[in-house]
């Protein structure tokens, strides 16, 4: 201990983790994923902190482990003797995998957060805002003649390992090695269309003489539910059409996106490696293969009133991640914010307001968030589109008065809707309306109500509660001072550039939607602790840069 507070008079963030939240990265936490039987292994605890402190400083595995081995910081955190030779750099990978696999992914930022609640930095009530940034995948981008090549060659090597000897009665192993030896990627394919569409033939015909293959009665039954197998099917299933032509024989071929239709890409399989990730697109400009991750902080700027130390500290608390979610690419942002409002709910840290970036959210999610949850967000809604209302001119549909006891509408010309159906669209429960046609044709203000040719003015609207809900949201943001409100949600964008810069939250470690989130997890974890050592020893936080041709502008102005 003397030793660490010499070397580091001011502290670092790994002695921070273990002064003030040491009962964190305790063992019992972890008990359903480590028995007491078995041999000796190491504290669960202890490797829970390390992780944390890898992605403080983004290192790989044999990094961390070297950490614990030569820094004195790392050695107090974990109270071991200068002497410790640490351990070898393949615990933390299985450290990983147990915590997956009992679905402890969550488990340490849950209790730092009953921690932080505990010493008021954390609680109920307040604000909170959240966005959401692009996660790379640990796999190749893969189009799709090299995804059905790799399809293929994933699954003779899962099964050349699984069972080598029913393989090499059921295919001709030197041409399948020439074809599938090495890996298929686009140097080696060939150069013209038509030798491409052969080469995709080629390999559609050999998924399925494999597959069928596995299926046959001869084959060991529990071949079919490999995954690699399982994972073949469905690659097969989206990326060829099977059919007979007029003289009997099969024909397999490539699907067309324009004739044959190709899978949404929320369920496209696009590497047989990491059956988790998906192609999306944001904008003109990015397209990415992976996933996507919501990060949740505090951004209140009340004064810290926890009951602990002076109390003439009136400081401002840190801002703190609150919530992490990893999702598939695809995912729209506003889809998230139920599932992130039901986290928040059972951790008791629902905030009173909450600041969404400007994903439109629908009138269910606004609700659901104000009536389930107590929820007022705050974010642009998407307002109406009706022809009316784009024009500026006309009567939208605020311009009704929709009486939902008596199931009536009301027009500006105090004339009365004649049909009222409830009905689906897309999912969602609405309600249309219907003006007669004789009540609308003698209309003197029908040029600004419908453009119809036949019959009247048709409305649709959400049900009473989304109704209001989305009526009140869009009222909000139209007052005076709503823009300048929601301006506190552009303080997340600068926590996405530190987990960025700090932990590399955009690129995935690992393979699969719950090893990224761990990832996810823990660089959330990093960041809170870098946060909270700058907080807990008084480090001033690093003043906004300023170029050389603003000093002179401020000098010239002064």
């Amino acid at each position: 201990m003397l030793v660490a507070r010499a070397a580091f008079p001011h502290g670092s963030v790994a002695m921070s983790a273990r002064d003030e939240l040491g009962e964190v990265f305790g063992d019992e936490q972890f008990a359903a994923a480590f028995g007491s039987r078995g041999a000796p292994a190491e504290s669960p605890g202890a490797l829970a902190l390390v992780t944390a402190l890898q992605y403080v400083e983004n290192l790989t595995d044999r990094q961390a482990a070297q950490m614990v081995a030569r820094a004195i910081d790392w050695k107090y955190a974990l109270g071991l003797d200068l002497t410790d030779p640490g351990f070898d750099a393949s615990v933390l990978s299985k450290f990983r995998a147990r915590l997956v696999e009992h679905g402890l992914e969550e488990q340490v930022f849950t209790t730092m957060l009953t921690v932080l609640a505990g010493k008021g930095l954390v609680g109920a009530g307040g604000k909170q805002r959240t966005d959401s940034t692009h996660v790379i995948g640990a796999v190749r981008d893969l189009n799709r003649l090299e995804l059905a090549g790799e399809a293929v060659r994933a699954c003779l090597e899962a099964l050349s390992v699984a069972a080598p000897a029913w393989l090499a009665t059921v295919i001709d192993v030197g041409e399948w090695a020439h074809r599938y030896g090495p890996r298929v990627d686009s140097w080696r394919l060939p150069a013209s269309a038509a030798k491409r569409d052969r080469l995709a033939q080629v390999y559609g015909a050999d998924a399925v003489a494999l597959l069928r293959a596995v299926f046959t009665p001869a084959a060991p039954p529990w071949l079919a539910e490999m995954p690699a197998v399982q994972t073949l099917r469905i690659v097969l299933v989206q990326n060829y059409h099977i059919t007979t032509d007029t003289r009997g024989r099969e024909v397999i071929r490539r699907r067309e996106a324009d004739t044959d239709g190709l899978p949404p890409a929320r369920s496209r399989i696009t590497s047989p490696y990491d059956t988790d990730t998906r192609w999306a697109a944001k904008g003109d400009d990015l397209f990415w293969n992976g996933y996507k991750v919501h990060l949740t902080e505090t951004c209140d700027d009340e004064p810290h009133t926890a009951g602990q130390g002076d109390p003439a500290d009136r400081r401002p608390a840190p801002n703190l991640i609150t919530n992490v979610a990893t999702t598939a690419a695809t995912v729209p942002d506003v889809k998230a914010t139920t599932g992130i409002h039901q986290q928040l709910h059972d951790r008791q840290l629902l905030p009173d307001e909450h600041y969404l970036d400007s994903g439109y959210p629908s009138a269910e999610t606004i609700a659901t968030a104000a009536t389930s949850y107590g929820v007022t967000l705050v974010t642009p809604a998407l307002l109406d589109q009706s022809a009316q209302a784009r024009a500026c001119g006309g009567f939208d549909k605020s311009a009704f008065t929709i009486d939902f006891d008596t199931r009536q509408v009301t027009c500006p010309q105090q004339r009365t809707s004649s049909h009222w159906h409830p009905a689906t669209q897309r999912g969602t429960d609405v309600i249309v309306v219907k003006f007669a046609g004789p009540t609308c044709r003698p209309c003197p203000a029908r040029a600004q109500c419908t453009t119809a040719k036949r019959g009247g003015r048709q409305l649709t609207f959400y049900p009473r509660d989304l109704h209001h809900a989305l009526a009140a949201a869009r009222t909000q943001q139209n007052t005076t001072g709503w823009a300048d409100k929601y301006k506190l949600r552009a303080g997340v964008e600068g926590t996405i550039s530190q987990a960025l810069a700090i932990t590399g939250i955009r690129r995935a470690r690992y393979r699969g939607t719950a090893k990224t989130h761990l990832q996810h997890v823990f660089s959330a974890i990093a960041l809170n602790l870098i946060r909270l050592h700058t907080w807990w020893t008084r480090h001033p936080l690093p003043p906004a840069r300023t170029s050389n041709l603003q000093r002179l502008d401020l000098a010239l102005a002064a």
